[in-house]
């Protein structure tokens, strides 16, 4: 398996197959491309993992700080394609932004997923993360790209 950082604009596009698993709303690559540049520019980075030169899953992630937790990691996107799901990609790429989030002092590596999500819960508890908390939002108004 291969880590590596997305961040061009043509690698972003080359990521957006993947990305779609677990963003299907997002239709369009360039789309998603220009939302993945915004969000870089604010610290958000884009880790891929390739396994038989083939990319294979993403962990998108951005090193944060607040008063609940100080300074945290805190992982928005993770996906692994379908076909290769059971083949502890996921776990890497978990284990890899921990690196990373401790390297760069960090004391805690937070994400959510939905109450829905048996799955996925179970997946984050045997990888060491535990429920806090619940995630609350609010739509205030459409928004655009």
């Amino acid at each position: 398996m291969i880590y590596r950082h997305i961040e061009s604009a043509d690698d972003i596009v080359k990521s957006f197959a993947v990305m779609r698993e677990l963003r299907p709303q997002i239709e369009d690559a360039n789309i998603y491309r220009e939302r993945v540049q915004r969000q870089q520019r604010d610290g958000y980075r884009l880790l891929g993992v390739w396994q038989d030169d083939e990319l294979s899953g993403l962990a998108g992630y951005r090193h944060l700080e607040n008063l609940i937790y100080g300074r945290f990691t805190y992982i928005d996107d993770l996906v692994v394609r379908q076909s290769h799901q059971r083949s502890r990609l996921g776990e890497g790429l978990i284990e890899q932004v921990r690196m990373l989030a401790k390297a760069d002092g960090r004391a805690m590596l937070v994400l959510d997923t939905g109450l829905a999500n048996s799955l996925a819960q179970r997946f984050y508890f045997r990888n060491g993360l535990l429920a806090r908390g619940l995630h609350f939002g609010q739509q205030l108004e459409e928004a655009g790209a």
